[in-house]
């Protein structure tokens, strides 16, 4: 079984609306109230709260607090694991400090499990009945899979005013068609190299295809520019000196909030259009690993190009190389295919020589578009030449020292070795748990889950 995420358009009418409002700001103060729980232990006692310690006050905490009880427990429990959440990545280094979240700024909230809620639908449109709120509301979407939904997310955009139902759904996997690269055919392999100027160049040992970057950001950029200018002449709304924002200002901020979804919604499905037609006529995709967090990273203090490097990092997110690879990726295995991913150091496709192996190091910079090998006098331009290199690589016919595919570290979604990782979703700390008390004396069972009395407006 794989797990695949779909999303639905809500459709609720005003008194649902009001309702989900509501639902959503006691969950956001619960968030707030966790956060400022963990911050004031801290600085007193310099105690470090864990998960379990702000979980187990939440049943009195709906005792004191009569608005909360129409709060489901098991989405109460994942609020506050979000922001335990938040909490480890920054331990690890992954995030900031996590702060106290506006209204505004809190998206919705989560069902980690089956209980209160149920939807209806074969994956086309239908409805979701969110019980423990006591509503029903149409929703509108397609699912490209359905199965069995197992969590449900609800999520408010402010920018355009909709709300959407977000579904984790168990669908059944295609089972692999090729066990190891030595099962690879030929003429299902289609290497891909991924740019700015051309957003992808494809290669299937037989022709090239390029297709050219729509820069979709780059042609409404002056328009949101023109818009945003207009939103510095109305009354903008100042925290610090308690200013509340004109309508004209909040009108003007929804124009560009509509520019700017219309600018992704459009990347968005000139993504699907170009990821669909690819895995629907291949079976293996073959591209290089692209780290496009240090790719877009910004100049370095005193650099005379930073203007430069603005325009680049902004070029290579309105193609969003990063999702291309991922939308490639999970069509082609959900079909049975399989994805390599070969490792750029070694495999180095953009300064190598497609004919002699011969690697150029000046091949790197990005000024030159057409490349010829000084060592045996080949000419090709620089994406086509990367992607008949990962091409010839992945069938074994790239000449130069290293290149063959067992040397070049490639991976696959099915020939490397996946280990579960221990991410701290709920269902995993309900299992360590109950193995916990499990191993514990029944005299140690009895302070396993103590309940604290917590006053009423108090933080949990």
């Amino acid at each position: 079984m794989a797990t695949r995420r779909q999303t639905f358009r809500l459709y609720p009418n005003q008194s649902q609306q009001r309702q989900l409002f509501k639902a959503r700001r006691l969950h956001q103060y619960i968030y707030n109230a966790c956060l400022a729980g963990r911050k004031h232990a801290w600085e007193t006692d310099r105690k470090n709260l864990k998960y379990f310690d702000q979980q187990n006050k939440l049943p009195q905490f709906k005792k004191d607090n009569p608005e909360f009880a129409v709060l489901g427990s098991q989405a109460l429990q994942a609020t506050v694991k979000r922001v335990d959440s938040a909490f480890q990545a920054f331990f690890k280094g992954l995030r900031k400090h996590p702060k106290f979240k506006s209204l505004r700024n809190y998206s919705g909230w989560t069902y980690p499990g089956s209980a209160g809620w149920k939807v209806y639908t074969n994956g086309k449109h239908g409805k979701v009945e969110l019980r423990d709120l006591g509503l029903s509301i149409r929703m509108r979407g397609k699912a490209k899979q359905w199965g069995d939904p197992t969590t449900l997310t609800i999520v408010y955009r402010p920018s355009s005013y909709q709300w959407y139902a977000s579904f984790t759904v168990e669908v059944a996997t295609v089972e692999a068609k090729y066990d190891s690269t030595s099962d690879l055919k030929y003429e299902s392999i289609i290497a891909y190299d991924l740019g700015t100027s051309t957003a992808l160049t494809t290669y299937d040992g037989s022709e090239y295809v390029e297709l050219t970057n729509p820069r979709f950001l780059r042609n409404k950029e002056q328009e949101v520019k023109r818009k945003s200018k207009q939103m510095r002449r109305k009354i903008a709304p100042n925290r610090k000196k308690k200013t509340k924002p004109s309508n004209r200002w909040k009108k003007a901020s929804k124009t560009v909030s509509r520019l700017q979804r219309k600018v992704s919604n459009q990347r968005q499905d000139w993504q699907h259009k170009v990821t669909s037609d690819i895995a629907s006529r291949y079976d293996i995709g073959v591209t290089e690993e692209l780290r496009v967090r240090n790719m877009t990273r910004k100049a370095k203090k005193g650099s005379k190009r930073k203007k430069q490097k603005a325009g680049l990092n902004k070029s290579i997110l309105d193609v969003g190389m990063s999702t291309l690879n991922k939308m490639i990726g999970y069509k082609i295995e959900a079909k049975g295919g399989l994805l390599l991913v070969l490792d750029t150091k070694k495999v180095k496709p953009s300064q190598r020589c497609p004919n002699c192996g011969k690697v150029h190091k000046h091949w790197a910079s990005l000024s030159g578009r057409y490349h010829i090998c000084d060592a045996c006098g080949f000419e090709i331009a620089r994406d086509k030449g990367s992607a008949l290199v990962m091409y010839q690589v992945a069938i074994n016919k790239q000449p130069g020292d290293g290149t063959a595919l067992v040397d070049v570290d490639a991976v696959s979604s099915t020939c490397k070795k996946r280990s579960r990782k221990d991410t701290g979703s709920l269902k995993q700390l309900q299992q360590k748990k109950r193995s916990k008390l499990s191993k514990s004396s029944p005299e140690d069972r009895v302070f396993e889950t103590p309940s604290y009395a917590v006053r009423r407006g108090s933080s949990c």
